[in-house]
């Protein structure tokens, strides 16, 4: 069991990843996709995609623990999550140190 949970940590680790790569394109060429957009638009549209961005980003982190934790399978959950996130911890110190030697 113990493989499937670090194989699922790194699988969601790198979905949020690619997803948090894909917002941050977006964000980045929003203006050229779109255009200028009225201010209460822009903000609203904004507003929206951090929504929907929480919402899959929790799905993505929480959703199998949750489903794993209701089947009574309460360490293995607890351990996914932590996975996850020290996955995710060790990718961010690895870009940003990248980052910054490249800068």
């Amino acid at each position: 069991m113990k493989n499937n949970i670090l194989k699922y940590s790194f699988f969601n680790a790198f979905c949020a990843i690619a997803y948090i790569g894909l917002i941050a394109l977006l964000m980045d060429n929003a203006e050229n996709i779109f255009g200028q957009l009225p201010k209460i638009l822009g903000t609203m549209s904004f507003l929206l995609l951090f929504v929907i961005s929480a919402a899959v980003m929790g799905l993505l982190i929480f959703g199998r623990p949750i489903l794993w934790y209701w089947d009574g399978k309460k360490q293995e959950a607890v351990a996914l999550i932590s996975y996850t996130i020290i996955v995710l911890a060790l990718i961010a110190v690895v870009t940003v140190a990248f980052l910054s030697f490249i800068a």
